[in-house]
């Protein structure tokens, strides 16, 4: 039964009734006592609807009682919005407006007294209608339960490569593998491929074991050339020739993706050609679903130009599948034995060592892993849940579930995962049902899901110093830590990750009547779904017939946003009066309809990497609800919007120009500003000097080859702790610090990336000033950075440091082995360092050996010789 989320948006609604600022400005139009008994109203449905979604499986006519209230709840949502938007207007008109402007508000519907009459009728409208609603909840007999006491105990996992510690049960099926894959060939000459699958069932670590064997060192030594790629439910033979260039790349897919989909089949054939011609490598299908053995045999001869002994690795559910592409027999996975789930089990469930403090808790782990009938996607997700429970009560409870005994299909979603995600806190389950809206192995930006779940206000507001985006990451973090997330890559604060399959499914499934994922199989839209996905953009002009208030995001995942026009745009605006998120990623439009500034409830909009549109409409500052605004690589864009400090609510801003100067000036009064990212402004020569800027926390600057300074000081930059500046390369960093007094406030950086600044020859002095905060430090692709500083030791909050790719770096420095704060260093393509730190041969090995986690990879140059 698909989740109707009706808990955690009624808390959401009466968080927001109870702020203070929505207090205050409900006095200031005189509607304090209305929505005051709005918000008792909507407490006394509150406190029985815990009870309620519980129940409501087994009660149909509950069911229907609930689905009604949701959609007085969507209507109040709109209303109380309605309200904010038009505090939001009446603080930009105080604060920015001039005469013109007051007077046409006067005689506009914003006037204030016509707004409050009409927001008044509009109050007792949905107070009637919720009490009409709340008088039938005596017919179900439910249970005041005020108070989601389930909680989420977060254990650290932030690996993505699977080491042979991670993995419990699978040496003899990996050697097998690896025993396949170095066979040499019965004929020296035969460019034939050896193609071997991995079959099983969902959840049971095809994946898993196929990245295990990825990974050997064995298998680094016999394939110069390694590919991975998922290929998931659709075996489009273009995007999956896109995905092995990329993958042969050794690159991230996004900053080609795009470029290469505007290249015909036969275009694309020729660079596959000439990646793959004479080279021996090894490739990896991970999730084939295609039984059509016309496409294998296309994609097969397609790729089959290598060297003698290539080979492919297949993992696939089907064992037909897998008798059609295979040349060897397959390798059927089997599920594992009692005692290897059981150590899955205890590894996930327990801190080490804590489990022979609890043998009555392993006894009835070991009844629950039966019941998993060893599927370790099912052992280490009820292990995750687990965590840190130690009463007798909550383990016996998922060993007695009645879903246990629930008939299940062959590819029904496994009970173990049902059953962790319905003990997860209603605030989080909202959340995780918007992963449907993306494709299978989707590699999710945790920034940008933060946005996302922030612009829905899907996310608690911060009673701290903490930002939506702290509370978002604390979000994942508990997602991961039971289990529902993998592929984990930490970069400080920001991160990056992937969710399985039978993940994806169950969001789906719990998702159905929320989220629609519109792919060329779905015939018609149904009238209640609030969020949409499109595979592709002409699906929304086909299924999209009539207007919809419910509505409250559009998205194109993966660049299909890449066809929409002026016209389909205009429909949008027409068709979804409330929409909150708008994702137009890759889209080719040439404008950007002033229509836009109709859309008052928008919150999210995203036109990146457009580059055709030269100009946005000034009105586009009208949106004085926006909290995300991307112009990413819009390299055509010639001039930002006028009235940028009109965006009050604005938290993150992302744009490329060809201004040479930016209005800093302007966006430093966007008060609420957290996030700054500066690409690709060719023209600009110098920013900020001396503009301050009160609340940014994150500032990127990427891609502006003209760049020579840039100011940056504690005073002007109060709370800023994420630097990222990348690939400037007339940049001097010693010209960034601002000029001020000795006494003045010194940065309190905490994350700092530099990438790809050929200007600089050492660290830049007023690093120094972050002596207390800097935590992670980063260096990539800095070709003339020759020594580290001495004064590298005196950050005594440094905990990682990482040197990639700076070929003439020669040393760290000299007393690197006293920084004991240190955890985790990584040098890779820095051939001078690798020789004189190579573990335990090299010279000033002992220097560094004092580090927790170091990992030294080996230049290329240096593995040919």
């Amino acid at each position: 039964m698909a989740e109707l989320f009706l808990f955690s948006i009624a808390e959401s609604l009466i968080t927001k009734l109870a702020s203070h600022a929505f207090q205050e400005a409900s006095r200031v139009v005189g509607l304090y006592d209305d929505l005051r008994d709005l918000g008792k109203t909507l407490s006394f449905i509150k406190a029985v609807l815990l009870d309620a979604q519980q129940k409501q499986d087994h009660n149909h006519q509950l069911r229907e009682w609930l689905t009604h209230l949701k959609t007085v709840f969507s209507e109040a949502e709109d209303l109380l919005d309605e309200f904010e938007c038009q505090t939001l207007q009446n603080k930009v008109v105080k604060a920015h407006g001039n005469t013109k402007d007051k007077v046409s508000r006067f005689f506009s519907n914003s006037n204030p007294l016509l707004f409050r009459y009409k927001m008044t009728q509009q109050i007792k409208y949905i107070n009637n209608r919720l009490d009409k609603v709340a008088a039938h909840r005596h017919k179900f007999s439910l249970q005041i339960i005020d108070v989601d006491t389930r909680v989420v105990y977060r254990r650290d996992m932030t690996h993505s490569r699977v080491s042979d510690l991670d993995v419990i049960g699978r040496k003899n099926d990996k050697e097998k593998i690896i025993e396949l894959l170095m066979q040499q060939n019965p004929n020296d000459d035969d460019t034939s491929l050896f193609v071997i699958p991995i079959v099983g069932i969902g959840g049971l670590g095809k994946t898993t074991l196929a990245k295990f064997v990825f990974n050997d060192n064995r298998i680094q030594e016999c394939f110069p050339l390694k590919m991975w790629v998922c290929v998931s439910d659709d075996f489009d033979i273009k995007q999956l020739i896109i995905k092995i260039i990329n993958s042969a790349n050794d690159e991230d897919v996004s900053p080609h993706q795009q470029n290469l989909n505007m290249l015909d089949l036969e275009q694309l054939q020729k660079q596959l050609k000439r990646k793959l011609f004479g080279q021996k490598f090894l490739l990896v299908l991970d999730d084939v679903w295609n039984e059509d053995r016309v496409k294998w045999v296309e994609l097969r001869n397609l790729i089959q130009v290598s060297a003698a002994g290539s080979k492919v690795v297949v993992t696939t559910r089907s064992h037909s599948i897998a008798s059609m592409m295979g040349t060897v027999p397959s390798h059927i996975l089997e599920g594992l034995s009692e005692h290897d789930s059981l150590s899955l089990f205890v590894k996930w469930a327990f801190k080490e060592g804590e489990e022979e403090k609890h043998p009555h808790l392993v006894n009835i782990g070991r009844e629950i892993v039966k019941k998993c009938r060893g599927v370790p996607l099912a052992v280490r997700t009820l292990g995750s849940l687990l965590f840190s429970k130690f009463e007798d009560s909550e383990w016996e409870y998922v060993r007695d579930s009645e879903i246990w005994n629930l008939p299940q299909k062959k590819d029904d979603i496994l009970p173990a995962l049902k059953l962790s995600y319905d003990l997860l806190p209603s605030y989080l389950k909202q959340c995780f049902a918007l992963f449907s809206l993306y494709p299978k192995d989707y590699l999710f930006p945790s920034f940008e899901i933060a946005a996302i779940w922030g612009s829905l206000g899907l996310i608690a507001l911060p009673k701290t110093n903490r930002t939506l985006e702290d509370v978002a990451n604390q979000y994942l973090h508990e997602l991961l830590s039971r289990s529902f997330l993998q592929d984990f890559e930490n970069f400080g604060n920001k991160f990056r990750f992937r969710i399985h399959d039978l993940v994806h499914d169950l969001a789906l499934f719990v998702a159905t009547d929320e989220c629609l994922h519109v792919s060329f199989k779905i015939q018609n839209i149904p009238d209640n779904v609030r969020h949409l996905s499109f595979t592709e953009s002409s699906l929304f002009g086909n299924l999209v017939t009539k207007k919809s208030t419910v509505v409250r995001s559009v998205l194109f995942p993966n660049g299909a946003a890449a066809a929409i026009d002026e016209a389909l745009l205009n429909m949008f605006l027409s068709k979804f009066k409330y929409l909150r998120v708008l994702d137009l990623r890759g889209s080719t439009c040439k404008t950007l309809p002033r229509a836009i500034t109709k859309m008052k409830h928008l919150r999210y909009l995203d036109i990146s990497e457009n580059l055709n549109i030269k100009r946005l409409p000034d009105s586009i500052c009208k949106l004085q609800s926006l909290q995300v605004l991307s112009l990413k690589t819009c390299k055509k864009l010639e001039i930002l919007p006028k009235g940028l400090r009109k965006l009050i609510s604005l938290r993150s801003l992302e744009f490329s120009t060809k201004q040479t100067i930016l209005p800093v000036n302007e966006i430093a009064q966007l008060g609420s500003l957290e996030y700054l990212y500066i690409e690709s402004c060719h023209n600009v020569e110098s920013i900020f000097g001396g503009v301050k800027f009160p609340s940014l926390k994150t500032l990127c600057v990427g891609d502006c080859q003209r760049l020579k300074s840039l100011s940056l000081d504690g005073q002007n930059f109060p709370e800023l702790e994420t630097l990222l500046v990348k690939d400037c390369g007339n940049l001097d960093l010693e010209l960034c610090k601002g000029h001020h007094e000795e006494e003045s406030p010194k940065l309190k950086l905490k994350l700092v990336l530099f990438f790809g600044l050929s200007q600089m020859v050492a660290l830049p002095n007023w690093l120094q000033e972050a002596v207390k905060s800097l935590q992670r430090l980063y260096v990539l692709n800095c070709d003339n950075i020759e020594t580290l500083p001495d004064w590298l030791t005196t950050l005594t909050d440094l905990k990682a440091l990482g040197l990639i790719n700076c070929p003439n770096l020669v040393s760290l420095a000299d007393n690197i082995h006293h920084h004991t704060a240190l955890e985790s260093l990584r040098i890779e393509g820095c051939a001078n360092l690798h020789k004189k730190y190579e573990p335990n041969v090299g010279e000033f090995w002992p220097k560094i050996s004092h580090i927790k986690k170091i990992v030294i990879v080996e230049p290329e140059e240096l593995k040919k010789n």
